[in-house]
């Protein structure tokens, strides 16, 4: 489009249009006029942000359980202030990955910058609509760090759930201030008398700070802004001082290189100042800066206490690590303390289908975890998968959804082996702990596990797991709690139907399949959320799988003794499956040491060498059987078992059915 309006431009200047203004090539638009608008609508009219002192801004976020109506809150918040127009089709406007649209849950923190009038004045708010899911907890914690407060939405149907007292919990130790919203009041059983009772009790905010609405018929909804306005404070910076921004955010385009979302602590910035990374203390010049509302819009300045985005010529992805402070050039000053890195739950291993996109991968992750920080990516290789990469993750749920974004958005298809958790072992031999440089080590692959002779003890990760209820499943959530080796720490009814149960679990026993167990047992009413705790002494176990006496390295595990034989017949029924058979007989066996706990015989391919005898003597039969069975037992002797690559990515992947 602007190169058709620059190429018009050049056209309509010529002094052929003047000669013969009857030739006008057929891409131009109908007269000059209209090539005139087409060429001024490449640039944006900037906006002057100085309009708007620091007093008149408010920055908040929209927490709560995922489905209790964020995103459809910011949608009416973004049609009532008039930053999108007011149609049907506003469904998850901020929800901008596929993913996301596809999935209905919001996965990636998104910030739109809204103009209202109050009382007279106008006002700045910056609004941040945040990831329900407990998996996505660290979007949540750092886009707080841009708020002084927060709007959290419970739904007037199904009351609190376990994710709404996390992030109450998150936003109430970062001091922000709170406004409780009742949603869905047009719902047939809602019921937000109940609710209030239960947001008083379990949070100490009285029942007339409660505002009730309906998001989706937009009810009350303006009432909502009122209250940030007047209960939210603005923010604590001043625009004398030097610039100091926040790196909260940042996404990667092809064209104009990294584009950073910040967060004004102090100062002003504009195109063409020199600022400086306090991460990589690299230098760079501002080319443009904006606000999103919710797409870009461009402005002259950014001034402290506002939140927007800026392009700096920064071409790799390593150079905008979230939590950096940009400061001008020659005008340095104090880091902010960014955030505190994220604690991966969850590791898989992750490999190209072939070796050959082994680089075009490597890229692709490098593009998406700029965008999600929460991943760690440590290179790791196997004998049978080839090079690749270990990534650990903050669940179950954020690993599917970065699998798919890399299949949607970077059109890469990978091999994703089945999850494992992080364990820990207390060294007591002098020699590995030289090794090693300490006495405590990290095991995320189970072929780094030590040998029980040099270990005074493992340790297995823990969470504390809430979990609410209606009180008529409590007795098969209790059991199904205790079949996962989990303690129960503490049990509170919130109201007369609703119970919150708090127990401590080993993080391997909830992480592949816990949450759908619990959604079957409850019909789907019951919600959970965990919280890391730690690490606690644990009796684990690494188990082989041998094939015919040969250990095969890639199928190592490490469970619990209690898990031990339930996981290695497993092991080994899905190995018997997936290996094809060969003229000998094939042992599959899962052996702890020396021990054998589980095996399956895969019989071999058998030509019938007593198909020409026809009657006769028994003795010639028997001949006949027994050379072939010395045969096959040769054979077994020098024929090695080659597992097919196939094989290993349908044992090793994880199984969606399980």
């Amino acid at each position: 489009m602007a190169l058709v309006g620059r190429t018009a431009m050049r056209w309509l200047r010529s002094p052929c249009l003047t000669a013969a203004p009857f030739c006008l090539p057929p891409w131009l638009p109908a007269g000059p006029a209209a090539c005139e608008r087409l060429y001024s609508s490449r640039d944006k009219e900037k906006l002057d942000m100085s309009t708007y002192p620091v007093e008149s801004i408010r920055n908040f976020s929209i927490i709560a359980h995922v489905d209790h109506g964020k995103s459809t809150l910011a949608d009416r918040l973004l049609e009532i202030t008039g930053t999108i127009a007011k149609t049907d089709r506003n469904k998850q406007v901020l929800d901008k990955l596929q993913v996301e649209r596809e999935r209905g849950i919001t996965v990636k923190a998104q910030s739109a910058s809204l103009f209202y009038s109050h009382k007279g004045v106008n006002y700045l708010l910056n609004l941040i609509d945040t990831p329900g899911h407990v998996d996505f907890s660290y979007e949540v914690s750092r886009s707080l760090s841009a708020c002084q407060g927060v709007i959290l939405v419970v739904d007037a149907n199904e009351g609190i759930q376990a994710q709404t007292v996390a992030n109450f919990y998150l936003a109430f130790e970062a001091q922000l201030a709170i406004i409780p919203v009742i949603n869905k009041i047009d719902l047939k059983n809602a019921d937000p008398e109940r609710v209030e009772k239960q947001i008083e009790k379990l949070f100490d905010i009285p029942i007339d700070e409660c505002v009730r609405i309906s998001a989706k018929q937009g009810t009350n909804v303006e009432k909502v802004l009122q209250k940030v306005i007047e209960k939210i404070p603005p923010p604590h910076c001043n625009t004398a001082d030097p610039l100091k921004a926040l790196v909260f955010d940042s996404t990667f385009d092809h064209y104009r290189g990294v584009i950073a979302n910040v967060a004004l602590f102090g100062g002003e910035i504009q195109k063409g100042h020199k600022i400086v990374s306090a991460h990589t203390k690299k230098r760079y010049e501002v080319n443009e800066v904006g606000i999103l509302t919710p797409n870009e819009q461009p402005t002259h300045k950014l001034y402290a206490g506002q939140v927007g985005y800026l392009v700096a010529g920064m071409k790799e992805v390593t150079e905008a690590q979230i939590g950096d402070t940009l400061f001008l050039y020659k005008q340095p000053v104090e880091p902010l303390p960014g955030f505190k890195s994220a604690k991966p739950m969850v590791f898989a291993g992750m490999y190209p289908i072939d070796q050959t996109e082994y680089n075009n991968l490597k890229s692709a992750l490098e593009r998406l975890t700029l965008n999600d920080s929460s991943v760690t990516v440590h290179r790791d290789s196997s004998l049978a998968l080839g090079a690749g990469w270990r990534l650990g993750f903050l669940g179950l749920l954020h690993m599917e959804v970065f699998n798919q974004r890399l299949e949607q958005e970077y059109n890469t298809s990978v091999i994703l082996t089945a999850p494992t958790v992080p364990y820990k072992a207390v060294l007591c031999s002098a020699k590995l702990i030289k090794e090693y440089g300490k006495a405590e080590i990290t095991i995320i692959n189970p072929a780094q596990f030590p040998d029980k002779l040099s270990v005074s003890e493992y340790l297995e990760p823990t969470v504390l797991g809430t979990i609410v209820t209606p009180h008529e499943y409590i007795g098969k959530i209790i059991v199904l709690c205790q079949d996962r080796r989990a303690v129960q720490k503490d049990m509170l009814y919130i109201d007369e139907h609703r119970v919150m149960l708090k127990y401590l679990f080993p993080l391997n026993e909830i992480v592949v399949d816990f949450y759908d167990a619990l959604k079957s047992l409850s019909s789907g009413y019951a919600s959970f959320d965990y919280e890391d705790a730690g690490y606690q002494a644990a009796d684990l176990i690494k188990m082989d799988i041998l094939l015919n006496g040969n250990p095969v390295e890639e199928l190592a595990t490490i469970v619990h003794s209690d898990k031990a034989y339930a996981t290695g017949k497993y092991l080994c029924e899905r190995l018997k499956d997936a290996i094809p058979r060969q003229l000998f007989e094939i042992a599959i066996q899962a052996a702890i040491g020396k021990k054998i706990i589980a095996r399956e015989t895969l019989k071999a391919y058998r030509k019938n060498v007593v198909a020409k005898c026809y009657g006769g003597d028994i003795t010639r039969r028997m001949k006949l059987l027994k050379r072939q069975a010395e045969g096959k037992k040769l054979m077994r002797k020098i024929g090695n078992v080659e597992v097919p690559r196939d094989a290993f990515i349908s044992v090793l992947k994880r199984q969606t059915d399980k």
